[in-house]
């Protein structure tokens, strides 16, 4: 293995290519203001390094990152690679991780506008992002403890689980598919229209008209907050513990809840049966 510690890069595809390297303590930033320094390269460790130039990482496999900093002018950073492994690292930079495969991302912090599109099959734990339509047209992820603050998150994704985790967002999980969410706080407007087999559980739903247009939504014991016009047009099982503001036109299913504020039923032909327990 190659090691490079402690030098600074700047040239155009600095170390384009390499196969088992071991970046340590490096700087890719400079005048020549070059781009892709570790493009098409394999088996690459980088630890304590900062990256202040254009595209590092495209077409990489088996590439570990670890104690390192990606920063604003670090745009589009890892794209088209597969077998990624990112720790303890800021992402800052906008469209920081697109059309990559097998990845895992822990401890990290992400501020990156369009993070995550079409990637398939990643862990994340431990990690902090702000984003704009974050993870779209994504699956296979599997989120634990990870607290997201932005925009149109988790649209068009399908196959996934997410655990213990924090999310304020705007129309998250639109046309979703195949979604477990267990032990979370989502806080949402117009939270997951069109999606088909998503499930929430243990989860506190918080924002006006959640769950419209679903085919087989499940709630288990969750809690809803300020969610007024609910289920609209949704094939929907619920069982809420509290109250829920207000539900209209759901089609069919069963939602059960200690209170209903307000019952809008002016469809026709409704096939679900409310359970109001209070």
């Amino acid at each position: 293995m190659t090691v490079y510690e402690g030098e600074t890069f700047d040239q155009e595809r600095a170390l384009y290519g390499s196969v088992g390297v071991e970046v340590r303590k490096c700087t890719f930033d400079g005048p020549a203001d070059g781009e892709s320094a570790l493009k098409e390269s394999r088996e690459i460790s980088v630890s304590d390094s900062y990256f202040n130039l254009r595209y590092p990482f495209w077409h990489d496999e088996a590439l570990k990152i670890e104690n390192s900093v990606m920063t604003g002018k670090c745009r589009a950073a890892i794209w088209y690679s597969k077998l990624v492994n990112v720790k303890n690292t800021k992402f800052h930079g906008i469209k920081a991780l697109r059309e990559c495969a097998d990845v895992t991302i822990e401890g990290c912090d992400i501020i990156s506008p369009e993070f995550g599109w079409s990637v398939e099959g990643i862990t994340m734990k431990d990690t902090k992002a702000e984003s704009e339509y974050f993870m779209l047209r994504s699956s296979g992820l599997n989120f634990e403890n990870v607290a997201m603050k932005g925009k149109y998150s988790f649209q068009y994704i399908e196959d996934s689980e997410l655990n213990n985790c924090d999310f304020d967002t705007k129309d998250a999980f639109w046309h979703a598919k195949n979604i477990t969410v267990r032990n979370s706080t989502v806080k949402s407007e117009y939270l997951a229209w069109y999606s088909e087999n998503v499930t929430f559980e243990n989860c506190t739903i918080i924002g006006t008209q959640p769950l419209c247009y679903c085919r087989g939504l499940r709630l288990i014991d969750c809690k809803m907050i300020g969610t007024d016009l609910s289920f609209e047009k949704s094939e929907v099982d619920a069982r809420i513990i509290g109250s829920i503001d207000s539900i209209k036109n759901p089609t069919s299913g069963t939602i059960s809840a200690d209170e209903i504020k307000d019952i809008i039923m002016d469809s026709e032909n409704p096939r679900v049966v409310l359970d109001v327990r209070g």
